[in-house]
């Protein structure tokens, strides 16, 4: 018999290559949740938890998911009391924009209040437990003022600054009713844009949207009665219901995003500036924010 030392070698290969494809598969199994593995028909699980303070990562996790073709339905787990307003506008865009190509289903864990609700909002269809915490549709700045403080202590600020109102909001001095009426009308325009954004993604006039808009938390079965989820049901629920929308037959494959392994300088980095940044919102510095208050 003839020896083929190539076709040999080609079949060697392609039966070490099937091994380890069937291992990665196996492994990825066994610990949990695929992230990115399972061939076929998916569904993409976006997690967005705590505190809103940048919209990055969350955004290429949806752009992802959206222009990958086996990712049939994107589900959003939110667990989060809200935040900035800038990051919470940029992630509610792309999710609308995904939810225009293939379905984007929310699902609401412990809480999803005021910026949690705002990127909720424009999802195919939003599920909540029945305990969940939500709503808080609305603004909030926050300041502190240190004046009397310092001068017990005696220090005095001094100020050069370009006009009237540039240290507005300035923890040294007294708030003015003219600094106040600035602030108020900013907090008034950022409410409408949230009124607004509710009423679009949920389909709702903003005369139906504004008496539920005053800062109020429901639970997931209040906010199911005044139509601001569609039904009651856990992240599994969620699950299903996003693979009918899609037309998936049988149990669906779910992936999550490929965690990122940052260096230790970047991690260091990242870190330090996320304290700061929680430093600053809790001194009111952060500017306006869709954020429930009673979480910290």
């Amino acid at each position: 018999m003839k020896k083929r030392p190539f076709l040999m070698a080609f079949l060697t290969l392609g039966a070490i290559f099937l091994f380890f494809l069937a291992l990665v598969y196996a492994v990825s199994g066994l610990s949990g949740p695929s992230r990115s593995f399972p061939i076929g028909e998916k569904i993409g699980v976006i997690e967005i938890a705590g505190v809103i303070t940048a919209s990055k990562t969350i955004n290429e996790q949806l752009v992802n998911f959206r222009e990958d073709s086996s990712v049939k339905a994107i589900v959003l787990r939110i667990d989060s009391p809200g935040g900035g307003v800038g990051p919470s506008q940029e992630i509610y865009e792309e999710v609308r924009k995904a939810n225009e190509i293939k379905p984007v289903v929310a699902s609401m864990g412990s809480v999803a209040a005021s910026g949690g609700y705002y990127v909720a909002a424009p999802a195919r269809s939003i599920l909540a437990n029945p305990g969940t915490i939500t709503g808080s549709i609305g603004v909030i700045m926050e300041f502190t003022n240190f004046q009397e403080l310092l001068e017990k202590i005696g220090l005095k600020s001094q100020v050069v600054k370009s006009g009237e109102h540039k240290d507005i909001g300035s923890p040294v001095r007294p708030m003015s009713e003219a600094d106040r009426a600035i602030l108020q009308s900013l907090i008034d325009d950022v409410h409408a844009q949230f009124v607004s954004a509710v009423a679009e993604g949920r389909q709702m006039t903003t005369e139906e949207v504004a008496p539920l808009a005053d800062g109020r938390i429901f639970t997931g079965r209040q906010a199911l009665e005044q139509g601001l989820v569609d039904e009651l049901g856990n992240l599994q629920d969620a699950i299903d219901v996003a693979a009918r929308m899609a037309g998936i037959e049988g149990e669906p494959r779910v992936i999550y995003p490929a965690e990122k392994k940052p260096k230790i300088f970047d991690y260091l980095i990242e870190e330090t500036a996320s304290q700061l940044q929680r430093g600053l919102q809790e001194r009111g510095g952060a500017g306006p924010q869709f954020l429930w208050s009673g979480v910290k």
